[in-house]
């Protein structure tokens, strides 16, 4: 007997109860596009991350306190205070770090803003000039505090594009006052909207100078993070090594492993980001997975009310010459069949799916979030959805199989 044959025999089979056939596709579906849409935004997340970091470039390195980060509990480890002016002086010297081009200390934080009657709570930033270089975002209206501004600790402001409209709606803000922990700020640029650009919302932001924010907003002595660009791409590796002998040298640690500091490239970043969302994205794959499951075991079970159903048409072919084999290969078809058409639904709805969440996520977070469907993902729900139908679909097929042909002709 042929497996053309089989085939459409198997069809026929299914056929005959087209809305017990529905009702098992759809749990294979439902499961196939969990899978699909978990990989296809983990894949847009991802992107966007990744483009993020790449948007500063690949010649700016970031000097961050602490141990780097090995998994969650490490975080905390970040906010210590071992980077200090001491620090940023020993770096700025040549003989130091001979491929520094520039260095931005950064202060970051959270307080509210006030002007007149109306308060807003957006980040705080204190950095040099540098920051519109390195985040290649530039005042609309206005200019930049100068380097002897940053010296002078002045009381200059640029704001994004959320805090004007929070504080001052349709009015002139340039050249306003606002007050921030009860000192004065002069406006003197406004930010375009803009976004997210490398993790920092600037849209919803307020930029001081680095020594204005320690000595009066934050009130410390050190820096959150330091930034530092390379003069070359080629040099970005000796420029690591040099910062990490100098750091050694000034907080006088001379075993690597007990470093109060680490220094992070695009590279590095761009690695731990691409690992942290990738285990993120199988991790809900593998959540979602379990609804497939739930799937085979319906499939098991559809398949076995079939059999039971079917025993004098399983008795009549026997009968007439059909083998256990043709039988089994009959049943586990009918099985394949069913998961499969599921599988194609399921990469079908959760693409659409997918795309309709990256055009409200783009529209809602104000960021290109690009829409992609993987094709290990088209091809693990295929493939996946193809097992299930002939592992669950295997224990039906040979009941069927089993049966007499006597008994089962016999059979009411």
């Amino acid at each position: 007997m042929t497996l053309n044959y089989l085939l459409k025999t198997a069809l026929v089979g299914l056929k005959t109860n087209k809305s017990r056939a529905i009702l098992t596709i759809l749990g294979i579906t439902i499961g196939i596009t969990a899978i699909i849409t978990v990989m296809s935004l983990g894949k847009g997340a991802q992107n966007l991350i990744l483009g993020q970091v790449q948007s500063i470039g690949a010649k700016v390195l970031t000097i961050a306190p602490g141990r780097h980060p090995s998994g969650p509990s490490d975080f905390a480890s970040t906010f210590t205070d071992s980077l200090k002016a001491r620090d940023l002086d020993a770096l700025q010297r040549k003989e130091n770090v001979p491929h520094l081009a520039r260095i931005m200390p950064i202060l970051f934080g959270s307080d509210s803003v006030t002007y007149e009657n109306n308060i807003h709570r957006p980040s705080i930033f204190g950095v040099t000039s540098m920051f519109a270089d390195i985040y290649d975002i530039y005042p609309r209206e206005g200019r930049i505090f100068s380097d002897e501004e940053v010296k002078g600790f002045a009381d200059a402001a640029i704001i994004g594009s959320k805090v004007k409209e929070e504080l001052f709606g349709e009015n002139q803000a340039l050249g306003q006052k606002i007050k921030i922990k009860g000192k004065s700020f002069k406006i003197i640029g406004l930010l375009p909207k803009k976004g997210s650009a490398s993790f920092i919302n600037f849209d919803d932001a307020a930029i001081i100078p680095y020594t204005t924010a320690q000595q009066y907003i934050f009130g410390i002595k050190y820096f959150h993070r330091l930034v530092v660009e390379a003069d070359k791409e080629t040099n970005v590796d000796q420029t690591v090594s040099d910062i990490e002998a100098t750091l050694r040298a000034s907080h006088g640690i001379t075993d690597p492993d007990k470093d109060d500091f680490f220094v992070e490239t695009q590279a590095d970043a761009m690695e731990m980001v691409g690992t942290i969302t990738n285990v993120l994205t199988l991790f809900l794959a593998a959540i979602a997975a379990i609804s497939l499951l739930v799937g085979g075991v319906g499939i098991m079970n559809i398949m076995l009310v079939s059999v039971t159903e079917r025993t004098r048409e399983i008795g009549l072919r026997k009968a007439i010459g059909a083998t256990d084999a043709n039988i089994l290969t009959q049943f586990l078809l009918e099985s394949v069949i069913l998961t499969c058409l599921g599988g194609v639904l399921g990469v079908t709805f959760g693409a659409g799916i997918s795309l309709l969440a990256s055009i409200i996520l783009t529209k809602a977070l104000n960021q290109t979030w690009g829409f992609t469907v993987p094709l290990t993902a088209v091809l693990l729900g295929l493939g996946v959805s193809a097992f299930i139908g002939l592992a669950f679909g295997l224990y039906p097929a040979r009941q069927a199989a089993k049966k007499s042909p006597i008994e089962a002709l016999r059979y009411e």
